[in-house]
């Protein structure tokens, strides 16, 4: 669905202080813009413009006495201008002569024409008013945000090349920063005004008469108990007037509904100078949905406090709590977690429902041969299996996922976790709690003796609970658990730093699974281009043949992203006695890499290149989460 934003000024003119000021009306194509044709002084300098890859030398620079001379000639300045300019740059180290020009009111367009053809580069005027001015994919994903504090535009995309307007000639850092985030092959460079860059930026935050919706009649489909709380909560406050009010309780409940319904798994509430944002974290990635007004941001805050059982009064330190709320007959957990900062509070919900731990290992990702040994792994009766990763890798629904695998009728299972985020049937969850004493290590030691088959720990984090996690596998126990590694071979080399034996790590660990996951093509809006040279080669280095490779073009039901869903990159590690042999030696993780592969590990990068030509991911996002590996 595409991203709605929401003006809520008017639905809460009721609860803010003071009277609300007349707001200006959006224009008709808010923040729909189109490029202008250059004039004609610069049109002859477009064909010679440079084309920057990132790297290389930057442009001639702001020659101030020939940017003068020239602006002079033109009759854009006289000599009176020029000067009081020139003292000023004088008097102010690393301010351009065009900035002071612009700031003394000379016409901004004219001086920054007179900017590019000093540089050799073309011109070009962005009218924020017409459509399609801006390449829109790009700009999400630099964000509104970067494009503003840097004053760049990505424009079009020509071919291969994406067109990116900036007031800086020298920004040449800047494209090569542009060119890494969005991993584009070449960039061309053009001069634009910084005040079509603001115009362009400021239509796409303010409110848009094609996209603004009038939220009362939203909120009339959200009533004040949609998202019904599993324990109401008894207040005596009264000055929670405004946190109970129904306009207050309807909007928080719109934003549970909308997060679930678009499938977030997180929902941040950042308040700004003058702005309050509210984002959901959706495939991994953090979109903009809604801006309520500012002033709404204690009311947002203290209303989801009352929901979670915190301290609407303490706003100095940071506070976690938990909502068990029901939401379209969903029961779901929201876990969060307030953190004060110097602009107000900033809350983070994290949903955790239990269907998106309900998958199955055969959903996850997994190629058939790698299942296939990973089931037959989980089916030992001793031993450690060991899932690595970085956090929101996937860990905690592969560990589940397994267990789920297993016979629950007669096994007895239990867990050790920080905490227990989703509850399970047939399972003994402990939840840690480090002020008591309650450390993973000393649930470990109660389990023993809790004649359990199978222990799952959330994370090895120390000695004591490497050494018990150990001792348990080695006394016949089945030990499932995380570490925070870059890779699989990574495990063993961090379990032997943590003070472990190495004949222990060989003789207990069975084997280590490293994933990480990457963003799904939108099935919707998926198309195949060819394979360029330069891929051609890459995947002739893994000994990967492919003529085509699979994009999202980008749909409404994608958020014109082009990938829908998240999917598994994974490495497994299987220990063999020449392998166990070669931990007892202790060696170094590069070594012990390269011992792995040759014994016919896959590693992260070529199980993402199989992703890749099997249609499922695009590259840049199985590069973007993957090291190369010598």
């Amino acid at each position: 669905m595409p991203v709605r934003k929401f003006d809520l000024n008017e639905l809460f003119s009721d609860l803010l202080p003071g009277k609300r000021q007349n707001q200006p009306a959006a224009a008709t194509d808010a923040g729909a813009t189109a490029v202008a044709p250059a004039p004609a002084a610069s049109t002859t300098n477009a064909d010679a413009s440079p084309s920057h890859s990132g790297t290389g030398t930057p442009p001639s620079g702001d020659s101030a006495d020939e940017l003068g001379a020239l602006l002079l000639a033109r009759q854009v300045v006289n000599e009176e201008q020029l000067a009081s300019a020139q003292r000023v740059i004088k008097q102010t180290p690393g301010k351009a002569l065009h900035e002071s020009l612009i700031e003394s009111g000379i016409d901004e367009i004219a001086v920054m024409q007179g900017l590019a053809d000093v540089n050799g580069l073309p011109f070009e005027r962005v009218d924020h008013i017409k459509t399609q001015a801006h390449d829109q994919k790009s700009l999400h994903k630099l964000g509104i945000e970067f494009c503003r504090q840097n004053t760049v535009l990505p424009i079009r995309r020509e071919g291969a090349r994406l067109v990116v307007g900036s007031a800086n000639p020298e920004d040449v850092f800047l494209l090569d920063d542009i060119k890494r985030r969005l991993n584009v092959q070449s960039i061309k460079h053009v001069i634009i005004a910084a005040y079509d860059v603001r115009g362009v930026l400021e239509m796409l935050t303010a409110s848009e008469s094609d996209q603004q919706a009038n939220v009362e009649d939203i909120l009339t489909d959200v009533g004040d108990d949609d998202v019904e709380l599993m324990k109401e909560e008894k207040l005596q406050d009264a000055d929670l007037e405004d946190a109970e009010s129904s306009p207050v309780v309807r909007f928080v409940n719109l934003i549970i509904q909308t997060a679930v319904k678009e499938g977030a798994s997180d929902i941040h509430i950042e308040p700004d100078e003058k702005t309050l944002k509210v984002r959901f974290r959706i495939d991994g990635v953090l979109f903009e949905m809604m801006n309520p007004p500012r002033k709404m941001h204690a009311a947002l805050t203290s209303r989801v406090k009352i929901m979670s059982n915190l301290d609407i009064a303490e706003r100095r330190l940071p506070q976690d709590g938990r909502i068990r709320a029901t939401v379209h007959g969903r029961k779901l957990d929201l876990r969060v977690s307030t953190v004060p900062t110097p602009k107000g509070e900033k809350t983070v919900m994290r949903i955790l429902d239990n269907r998106s731990i309900s998958v199955t290992l055969d959903e996850l990702g997994f190629t058939e041969e790698s299942l296939t040994v990973w089931k037959d792994q989980i089916a030992q009766p001793h031993g450690i299996l060991l899932v690595t990763g970085p956090t929101g890798s996937g860990k905690t629904t592969t560990l589940y996922a397994s267990i789920q695998q297993m016979d629950l009728r007669k096994l007895n299972i239990s867990t050790v976790e920080d905490p227990v985020e989703y509850n399970l049937t047939n399972i003994t969850q402990i939840q840690t709690h480090d002020k008591i004493g309650m450390t993973f290590a000393a649930a470990l030691r109660s389990l023993m003796r809790q004649d359990p088959d199978v222990i799952m720990v959330g994370e090895i984090r120390d000695l004591d609970t490497a050494t018990i996690a150990i001792q348990a596998a080695l006394t016949g126990h089945l030990v499932l658990s995380t570490l925070h590694t870059n890779d699989a071979p990574a495990s063993v080399t961090r379990l032997i730093n943590i003070g472990i034996e190495p004949f222990l790590v060989g003789a207990s660990l069975n084997a280590v699974l490293a994933q990480r996951l990457v963003r799904r093509i939108c099935k919707h809006c998926k198309e195949e281009r060819p394979v360029n040279e330069e891929l051609a080669e890459l995947f002739k280095t893994h000994k990967i043949q492919a003529q085509t490779m699979r994009y999202g073009k980008g749909c409404d039901r994608c958020r014109k992203t082009g990938y829908a869903g998240r999917s598994g990159l994974y490495e497994l590690l299987v220990l063999d006695d020449f392998l166990r042999d070669q931990i007892a030696r202790s060696p170094n993780v590069t070594e012990f890499r390269r011992l792995c592969h040759s014994r016919g590990m896959v590693n992260l990068r070529e199980d993402g290149f199989k992703k890749v030509v099997a249609g499922i991911t695009t590259l840049e996002e199985v590069l973007s989460v993957t090291e190369a590996v010598a």
